[in-house]
């Protein structure tokens, strides 16, 4: 225990331990090896955490600081951040699993959410109204909503802090965060910059700890007015019950199983590039992964050999090492859950062209070889089960019809590849297909300015892009009545 990194939570500006002093242990995948103890947050913790928030918001100072003070906050931020962003990754990795040239990369490049943002805050307006009656000016104004509960996972940390945290701030809100019991130290090291960055006490508080108490107590809050969260769809379903009790406004980013689509006269290399980056990369554990690959007749067979080729050269090991190309699972659990459910596809007739089970040259940690099985048919339990891991569900097709109706044959609806050459049979698929994101001869591209989320049980509510901070806001209609005369009779109508 005692050479374990301990960690605190971030209350009011302080850094605390769980007020009854418990802890639990975060793993390290590449190893098996415990690495971090991370406060186990009670129930008066969370509600330390969002009193607080309540407060800044309530009484200031962040309710009196104006548009662009709160965007010189964010930029200071962001530029924290790029700094730091080499330390950042390399806890995500030890942490999480994902590779380190990945999450430093991704913690320097998450910096321009938080710029974004910044440059959003000072812009956002209402209108004046047309309005029907004489001597009325009446106009709108957006205003925040209070205390946001923004419920980040362990895949993505600080990408979905910053989808989350950029434009709650930008707006005015102020935020309480709880990170992922499986993997909480980079947020928590993330939020040693709030401070440095100038920003109040208690306008951002992270917490850490399990559903329950504290996802279910930041969840019920009288206080809370938004939450946004990311996550499975089981415990989505538990938080929107959850938000009957304080009738917060909820939005959700859930899990996929999306669909990559390649046409008979796709690029074909480019194809089966792109394959591999959605599927394998982050070693599957992406909520937009192309988990679904749907090949059409005529060159499946070519496409299907230079996939299975290129996974066989995948470099499996140490996340932290510059060569390795594919790193752990972040959990055993998920590891034990793909394991079943690649033997249930083998039970129901599918074929094992590469992977199926762990890399036998390691000894230690929760590894599992890319993996490509190919289903005979739709019917497959493994089409429409989300593993969250390196495995594809390879399906042939004949024509435009037939796919894009196979495509939508699932309760998902997020993310969506399509490999063509023909502009027309683009537009016509991208419109035809249920999901949120769209990608065209290119995939599991994200960016500051683009919205992010999807249909189905895939999730409502939009992160990034213009839209995303008016998200963080209510509408105001203010009447003002600009005539000299007194207000009639109201019992005479005229």
């Amino acid at each position: 225990m005692a050479d374990l990194k301990h960690y605190k939570m971030l209350i009011d500006g302080q850094w605390v331990d769980a007020e009854d002093g418990k802890s639990f242990e975060s793993i390290n995948p590449a190893t098996e090896q415990p690495w971090a103890l991370i406060p186990e947050a009670t129930a008066g913790d969370v509600d330390r955490a969002v009193r607080a928030a309540h407060k800044a918001f309530e009484e200031g100072p962040w309710s009196k600081t104006t548009p662009s003070q709160r965007g010189k906050y964010l930029r200071k931020l962001a530029d924290l951040l790029a700094d730091r962003s080499e330390g950042l990754g390399r806890t995500e990795t030890i942490d999480t699993g994902k590779m380190f040239k990945e999450t430093r990369w991704q913690a320097a490049y998450v910096s321009e959410f938080f710029h974004f943002n910044a440059g959003l805050a000072d812009k956002v307006h209402g209108s004046t109204l047309p309005i029907d009656k004489p001597d009325m000016t009446v106009f709108t104004t957006r205003e925040p909503l209070g205390v946001v509960a923004a419920i980040v996972p362990w895949n993505s940390q600080l990408f979905l802090v910053a989808v989350k945290l950029g434009p709650a701030l930008a707006a005015g809100n102020t935020v309480v965060l709880k990170a992922s019991e499986h993997a909480s130290a980079a947020m928590l090291e993330f939020g040693e910059l709030i401070a440095e960055a100038g920003i109040p006490d208690g306008v951002v508080n992270i917490v850490t700890g399990h559903g329950d108490p504290c996802g279910r107590v930041l969840t019920t809050h009288p206080l809370v007015a938004r939450i946004s969260f990311t996550g499975g769809p089981e415990s989505a379903r538990h938080i929107v019950r959850n938000s009957a009790e304080n009738f917060a406004e909820v939005s959700l980013e859930l899990g996929g199983k999306s669909p990559f689509m390649v046409f008979e006269d796709a690029n074909l290399e480019s194809a089966a590039n792109g394959i591999i980056a959605g599927i394998f990369g982050a070693s599957g554990q992406s909520c937009v992964a192309g988990s679904r690959l749907y090949l059409h007749e005529s060159v499946a067979d070519q496409v299907l050999s230079a996939v299975v080729d290129q996974a066989k050269n995948i470099l499996i090991g140490d996340p932290l090492a510059e060569e390795t190309q594919m790193g752990p699972l972040a959990t055993l659990n998920q590891l034990k859950h793909i394991e079943n459910q690649v033997s249930i596809a083998r039970d129901e007739g599918a074929q094992i062209h590469h992977g199926g089970a762990r890399p036998p040259e390691l000894n230690a940690g929760w590894y599992y070889q890319p993996t490509i099985v190919e289903c005979p048919d739709q019917k497959l339990t493994i089409v429409d089960t989300e593993l969250f891991g390196p495995v594809v569900s390879v399906l042939r097709f004949k024509d435009e019809e037939e796919v894009v109706r196979l495509a939508n044959d699932t309760k998902y609806g997020l993310a969506c590849g399509i490999f063509t050459q023909d502009v027309g049979r683009a537009h016509r698929v991208a419109k035809a297909v249920r999901a949120g994101i769209v990608w065209v001869n290119t995939y599991r591209v994200v960016s500051p300015i683009a919205e992010f989320g999807g249909f189905k049980d895939s999730g409502y509510g939009r992160e990034s892009g213009y839209q995303a901070i008016y998200d963080y806001t209510r509408p105001k209609t203010v009447w003002i009545n600009t005539s000299a005369e007194p207000l009639t009779n109201p019992f005479v109508m005229r």
